[in-house]
């Protein structure tokens, strides 16, 4: 607790009969306020010594002539009023005197809940043009620098600014997963998945699986193909290596099939199962849209091309540096 330096006193008297004969005005009200400041800390109050400080509801005053009768009695009550520990905060706000018991200075209800926000000024259209402006005559200064570690920083940095922009962009395409229903697995012979394997090559009924992944209307294929067979071919080109093992999962649990075998052509043969009952809704919630997943498809091209160009300036800056000390080196060592 803070711990101001006040010699005067503040107190409140209710009906308080024997200093009734002090009075001279005979009233109805029962409560009376005095508060007399005979020293102050010239730092933390604005008061000079010796004023009053009366209260706003100005009901009754004390003469002078009235504290010689209570001398004792208040001397009393202040001693043991001043041996607490509550601390006594004054702040003259705007003229108007505040006491605050028992809180921590910083902490009182005249501070401003929010500050106004700032209005943003509106630049004017050849304002804005001179800013443009300004901005490609600097990156065109960084462009044509005849130093050439200044040209591959600048590319750099601009090439991990984009790198960042489509990190964020990823962001939001990333789905939940829903959890995963229960269900019995069924299990099938070695000679049930060598009969569905040959009768899953010689159909010519198939799902492509193009540029823009596993999405929701590929699951919706599988189902509808499923009505009439029971086994589908997903193509799945182009494929990157390995990640014909990675659609084989996500389609397995999207649309509860069992996987057959994997071609090494990339071909995926899924089965139905023996009870097989088509659902109500094919495309299930948890996966993108044909336009989203295309859009998310270009982003990661673009993320792709992107950190391998900061490879590529990474290796230049590095193979600069290596030159550039070699040639000191024999600057060095010439006579």
């Amino acid at each position: 607790m803070y711990r101001h330096s006040l010699a005067g006193c503040c107190f409140l008297v209710k009906n308080v009969s024997k200093l009734s004969s002090l009075y001279k005005a005979t009233t109805n009200s029962s409560t009376f306020m005095l508060c007399h400041v005979m020293q102050m800390h010239p730092r933390s109050y604005k008061v000079a010594a010796g004023e009053c400080v009366w209260s706003p509801c100005n009901t009754l005053l004390w003469h002078g002539s009235n504290m010689v009768g209570c001398g004792d009695a208040l001397s009393k009550w202040a001693r043991a009023r001043y041996m607490s520990n509550t601390s006594i905060e004054l702040k003259p706000d705007s003229d108007v005197v505040r006491f605050n018991i028992g809180e921590p200075p910083g902490k009182t209800g005249t501070s401003k809940k929010g500050k106004k926000k700032m209005r943003r000024v509106k630049m004017s259209r050849r304002a804005k043009l001179n800013e443009l402006r300004f901005y490609r005559l600097k990156a065109k200064k960084k462009m044509t620098s005849p130093n050439p570690e200044v040209r591959i920083r600048y590319k750099l940095e601009k090439a991990k600014r984009k790198e960042e922009w489509l990190i964020e962009k990823l962001r939001k395409f990333d789905i939940p997963k829903a959890p995963a229903e229960a269900y019995d697995p069924e299990i099938l012979t070695e000679e049930e998945k060598f009969y569905l394997k040959r009768t899953g090559e010689k159909k010519k009924n198939y799902v492509p699986v193009g540029r823009r992944g596993v999405f929701g209307g590929v699951v919706l294929n599988m189902h509808l193909h499923w009505k009439k067979h029971e086994t589908v071919k997903v193509i799945c080109k182009p494929c990157k290596v390995g990640q014909v093992y990675e659609y084989a999962e996500e389609l397995a649990r999207l649309s509860k099939g069992i996987m057959i075998d994997i071609k090494p052509n990339n071909t995926i043969i899924f089965y139905r199962g023996k009870n097989y009952v088509q659902p109500q809704v094919m495309s299930p919630p948890d996966t993108l849209s044909k336009s989203k997943a295309l859009e998310k498809y270009r982003y990661e091209q673009s993320l792709e091309h992107t950190s391998q160009f900061i490879e590529k300036l990474e290796k230049e800056l590095e193979e600069y540096h290596k030159h550039l000390a070699q040639y000191r080196k024999q600057k060095e060592n010439q006579p």
